[in-house]
C-alpha cells in the first residue's frame, strides 16, 4: 500500500456520505485532497474542517464545469495520484407498495438519461481529463454498485442498474488500454451503505463502504486493475 503523504487525491462527491469518508481517510494520511461536490454547503463544513483541502463546486454532469475544474486542480496541486469515482444518484421512482413504477416497462427515459449522465458520463468525463495527468502511474476507482453485476441482475431500478452496468465496462476498457502502465483501473462495490443515498434501512456503515475504496485506491503497483471488488476480495461481473 502506498504512504499518502504527498500524494495528490480527488474524491468526487467527497463532502459527504462514503466520499466524505475516503476523504478524510486520505487527509488523515498526510495526503493533499481535491474534494468536488455539488452541495456549497457540505465543501464549506469540509474546508473548516480540513483547512488544507482543496474544495470545488460542481456538477459532474456538466461537462464543461468538470474541465474547469480539473485543471484548476493541476494547476493548483500538480499531477494526479489517486481519483475516487464517487458522484451518483439513485433516481429511479421506488416504492415498494408500488412496484410497477419502478418496472424496466415503465421507464423513463429522461430518468435513464440523467443517471447516465452522472453516474456513467460524469466518471468517464473525470478519466479521460485526469489519467493523462497521472504521469504514468496512479489508482483509479470507479465506485460501481452490485446493482450493475449482470451475473446478478434482477429488474427494477433500471436507470440505476444500467448506469453501473456501464461504468463497469468503463473500467474494463481503460484496464486493457491502460495495460503498459503503472495506472491501474478498478470497480469497488461499497455495499448498501447508509447515506442519503442508501436510505437509514442500509446495512453497513458509511466507514464500513469506505474502506474497500480506500483499500483500491491505495493499491500497489503490481496490484489488480480492470477488476472488480468488494471489502478487498473479487466479485463477479
Amino acid at each position: 500500500m502506498w504512504e499518502f503523504e504527498n500524494n495528490n487525491v480527488m474524491v468526487t462527491a467527497g463532502a459527504s456520505g462514503i466520499g466524505y469518508a475516503i476523504a478524510k481517510a486520505f487527509c488523515h494520511g498526510g495526503a493533499k485532497v481535491h474534494i468536488v461536490d455539488i452541495d456549497q454547503a457540505a465543501l464549506e463544513q469540509a474546508s473548516e474542517t480540513f483547512p488544507d483541502i482543496i474544495t470545488s463546486r460542481a456538477d459532474v454532469s456538466n461537462e464543461g464545469a468538470v474541465e474547469e475544474v480539473f485543471y484548476v486542480q493541476y494547476d493548483r496541486a500538480g499531477p494526479i495520484h489517486v481519483l475516487v469515482n464517487c458522484a451518483g444518484i439513485f433516481n429511479d421512482p421506488y416504492d415498494p407498495a408500488k412496484s410497477d413504477d419502478a418496472s424496466i416497462f415503465n421507464a423513463d427515459m429522461a430518468t435513464i438519461r440523467a443517471s447516465l449522465e452522472t453516474n456513467t458520463y460524469g466518471a468517464l468525463r473525470a478519466a479521460q481529463l485526469l489519467i493523462p495527468l497521472m504521469n504514468g502511474w496512479g489508482n483509479v476507482v470507479n465506485v460501481s454498485s452490485g446493482m450493475g453485476q449482470l451475473s446478478d441482475m434482477n429488474g427494477c431500478c433500471p436507470a440505476y442498474r444500467l448506469s453501473k452496468t456501464a461504468l463497469n465496462a468503463i473500467t474494463r476498457i481503460f484496464a486493457d488500454e491502460l495495460k503498459d502502465t503503472n495506472i491501474k483501473i478498478n470497480s469497488v462495490c461499497p455495499g448498501w451503505v447508509r447515506t442519503d443515498l442508501g436510505g437509514s434501512n442500509a446495512e453497513r456503515s458509511v466507514a464500513e463502504g469506505a474502506a474497500g475504496i480506500v483499500w483500491a485506491a491505495c493499491l500497489p503497483e503490481d496490484g489488480p486493475t480492470g477488476g472488480f471488488f468488494r471489502d478487498g476480495q473479487p466479485i463477479p461481473w
